[in-house]
């Protein structure tokens, strides 16, 4: 299997195991984009572009559940309040939301330091 290197916010929390519950630590946003994140952000490899660190959280959040007004097309922006929602159910699905992790990428933390 090929190595990829993803750069993670230092203060993000470790990956769960498979099956455990989200805990925001980003790795599989940060290795790929889900389908609605493709069709957010025009990218089908590397980091999703709608991957938000939160600091007050301490985590990543899906700018498309978390805002998800800001990632629709500007043209549709006026119908934020009908089509916001909808886009938050959508990526919620796509993401398994409540499911627990269901990112297979094994991690490795690389050397810290400046």
């Amino acid at each position: 299997m090929p190595s990829q290197v993803i750069l993670i916010h230092p203060d993000a929390p470790p990956k769960p195991a498979e099956g455990r519950p989200c805990n925001g630590c980003g790795v599989c946003c940060a290795s790929e984009p889900c389908p609605a994140g493709v069709l957010a952000s025009g990218r089908r490899r590397g980091a999703c572009a709608a991957l938000v660190w939160s600091p007050t959280e301490a985590r990543y959040r899906c700018g498309l559940i978390s805002e998800p007004a800001a990632w629709l097309p500007r043209p549709l922006r006026g119908a934020a309040p009908v089509l916001a929602p909808l886009l938050s159910r959508l990526a919620r699905r796509f993401v398994a939301a409540g499911r627990g992790c269901d990112s297979s990428v094994s991690v490795e933390r690389g050397p810290s330091g400046g």
